[in-house]
């Protein structure tokens, strides 16, 4: 039997500062559904099955399935150190708390700085996505033509609204939103099913042969990418009802959700088209494959409630994303390294609404940026946005298995070695593999010049280099808001579940166990 949550001897609490007043989140206001809701939705799985999984068939072939059974499953082994050090780390700042308490301070400010840019590029650039979705379905419905920015802009002040609201509503909206994309394609997969599919239902997906293909490889790297977001269940931690069980249950709920629901949706297209003519089909037309074996299998009608269901996919992903940047911008501020205003919280709806706003006014400022440079909202705003984004998320998942056993070797503890060391351990080379292999498929997620790609690859570890910067500076300038980054919260607020996580005012604690070193 696990251990019970506990604080680690010797790591530092960090007592709310003085002065500290006002609103704080709607504390145990989350289920394990509801935190599941914002997870699975940033995900897109509409999005991602009718947008990107015709590429990963058209260059794996009819193994594809099992590619992202494999992703699942490598995410799901990284679930296990992570779901576990999210027992004894009581700090809402997710992927840079858990870094900081296993790799010391520096990492944990270069996470922060990841994470920000990571969270940010996947939200602001699915707003191309969005004017696009959009672009098509007015076309296809009332032969209307708008110009994209409009569209854009219309989406932000739709995000910025549902996030100024209070979480247990977003999570409503999600929920909503999140049966009508999957009921859709399980509306498919049942006309394909009940018609046999093309030449009949066939397990060939499955087989060593159609698997163990050249071609496997940019299937992996597709999968990887369509798990973003599944890993924000911990920041969530002070809204949620009775965390050290609610933030497990529903990591594992998303992932083992997802791996098993894209498998089965993309076997399902494959039996639609059949063995023989599914990658051609997936080459020819990727962004109608979807859409074409809707109206054959399903009807016409199920194809319009599809055009209109994955403008709605692509508003619960950037809600999802949405709540994630603000909670990491609500904590940073409220540790002392961000302005102080980001850490205020809304009267009434509980949430962090200055944040929110300064989201959703970096979201205008680059979506008119690409808009004036006449770029394209899909080639260039979405892909260039999303890339960094995407490998940020994947270069945290790697630093937080690497994380795990090393905070876990600091402290006495009723774990089990296959939770502390082994499986994250395995986590984290998989984890590097999994992000090595993305970069060296960037070119057909981006379809993007060498230049161009080189760019948006070294993002990721120039916004970590920031963060190593920032660290050096707070450290001298700052010392007391250094020694209390990501520090646990004291006791008592956390038994309130309300307790800002403000910065530090006490002097430095020299942790002896549980906590990483500076």
């Amino acid at each position: 039997m696990a251990a019970p949550a506990t604080t680690p001897q010797g790591a530092p609490h960090r007592p709310a500062p003085p002065g500290t007043s006002g609103p704080t989140l709607r504390r145990a206001s989350l289920s394990a559904a509801d935190i599941a809701f914002f997870v699975i939705s940033a995900a897109a799985p509409l999005t991602v099955m009718a947008g990107t999984s015709p590429v990963a068939i058209g260059a794996g072939g009819l193994g594809a399935p099992v590619g992202y059974l494999l992703a699942g499953a490598t995410l799901a082994l990284f679930a296990i150190g992570f779901t576990t050090m999210a027992r004894h780390v009581r700090h809402g700042g997710g992927f840079y708390a858990f870094i900081t308490r296993g790799l010391g301070r520096p990492a944990g400010f270069g996470a922060a700085t990841l994470a920000l840019l990571a969270y940010n590029g996947m939200q602001i650039g699915v707003h191309g996505l969005f004017a696009t979705a959009t672009q098509e379905a007015l076309e296809a419905f009332w032969g209307v033509h708008l110009p994209w920015p409009p569209l854009a802009f219309a989406g932000i002040g739709i995000i910025w609204y549902l996030g100024h609201r209070s979480i247990d509503f977003g999570a409503k909206v999600l929920g909503v939103l999140l049966v009508a994309e999957t009921g859709i394609l399980v509306l498919l997969a049942g006309g394909v099913l009940l018609h046999g599919g093309a030449h009949g239902l066939a397990a060939d997906s499955f087989t060593p042969a159609h698997v163990l293909v050249p071609g496997t490889g940019a299937v992996l790297a597709f999968a990887f990418a369509a798990f973003t977001g599944f890993e924000s269940t911990a920041i969530y931690r002070r809204e949620a009802r009775d965390p050290a069980r609610t933030i497990p249950r529903a990591t594992y709920v998303a992932v083992a959700f997802l791996g098993l629901f894209y498998a089965f949706i993309i076997w399902i297209i494959v039996q639609a088209y059949g063995p023989d003519r599914i990658v051609a089909a997936a080459l020819s037309d990727p962004s109608g494959l979807f859409f074409s074996a809707t109206t054959r299998y399903v009807g016409a009608w199920a194809t319009d409630l599809m055009h209109i269901f994955i403008v709605t996919s692509i508003v619960a992903s950037q809600l999802a994303f949405h709540n994630a940047i603000n909670r990491y911008a609500l904590s940073l501020a409220q540790e002392g390294v961000l302005p102080a205003a980001l850490g205020r919280v809304h009267p009434r709806n509980r949430s962090p609404y200055v944040a929110g706003a300064v989201q959703s006014g970096l979201a205008v400022l680059v979506v008119a940026g690409f808009a004036v440079a006449g770029a394209d909202p899909y080639q260039q705003l979405l892909l260039w946005m999303n890339t960094p984004g995407m490998l940020g998320l994947l270069a945290l998942q790697a630093l937080t298995a690497a994380a795990v056993p090393l905070f876990f070797r600091r402290f006495a503890h009723g774990e089990g070695a296959w939770r502390t060391r082994v499986a994250p351990i395995a986590a984290a080379v998989l984890m590097t593999g999994a992000l090595g292999l993305v970069i060296s498929k960037i070119d057909l997620m981006t379809a993007a010049p060498l230049a161009t790609n080189t760019v948006l690859v070294l993002l990721v570890p120039a916004a970590f280099l920031l963060g190593l910067v920032l660290a050096r500076r707070v450290r001298r300038s700052r010392p007391a808001v250094y020694a209390g980054f990501a520090a646990e919260p004291a006791e008592a607020d956390e038994d309130d579940g309300e307790a800002p996580d403000g910065p530090a005012t006490a002097t430095a604690t020299t942790a002896t166990s549980g906590t990483a070193h500076p």
